[in-house]
């Protein structure tokens, strides 16, 4: 068995760290077709419950918080309940990965932290492309990409995570 494969047996709690536009949601939705597997969506989520409230990085950083708490006792339930999920949740900040911890430590499920090491070129090129196609619920401008991305900080060893690096 693979590290991102599931099973009822042992259900596992996939996070992602990436900076905007480096994959994640593309890997989530992959690793939420395995069976007993669900994927809960940030983006989606906040697009649904706060549609044109988010404007600003604070907006987000406000409404991110009240989905996380709101999301926290329904991914214990299905962890619990022996299905895995995929937290399409952005693992960027030690601070969100203590929250993330918190979840698999408390439903006692092993995890796999997913870590997208793309250049920042990389992802502003697919960021313009995701901005064109209008099929992502938020637009994403350089200059936005650049702020939010001074907050990123990669995921150590010291953290304790099973760090997977996909494609390497």
């Amino acid at each position: 068995m693979t590290s991102t494969s599931s099973t009822s047996a042992s259900p596992t709690l996939h996070l992602v760290c990436g900076k905007i536009a480096s994959g994640k949601s593309t890997l989530t939705a992959r690793l939420a077709s395995a069976p007993q597997t669900v994927r809960i969506s940030e983006d989606s989520l906040l697009a649904q419950l706060y549609p044109g409230q988010i404007a600003s990085l604070a907006d987000y950083l406000a409404c991110a918080a009240r989905l996380r708490a709101a999301i926290a006792p329904l991914a214990l339930q299905l962890l619990r309940a022996g299905v895995s999920v995929v937290l399409d949740f952005p693992a960027n900040t030690p601070a969100s990965r203590a929250w993330m911890r918190e979840l698999f430590q408390q439903a006692g499920v092993p995890h796999v932290l997913h870590y997208l090491d793309v250049p920042d070129e990389e992802c502003k090129a697919r960021l313009r492309q995701r901005n064109a196609s209008g099929l992502h619920p938020f637009s994403t401008s350089d200059a936005d990409f650049d702020a939010i991305t001074r907050h990123f900080v990669p995921p150590a060893a010291s953290e304790g995570f099973c760090i997977v690096q996909p494609g390497s």
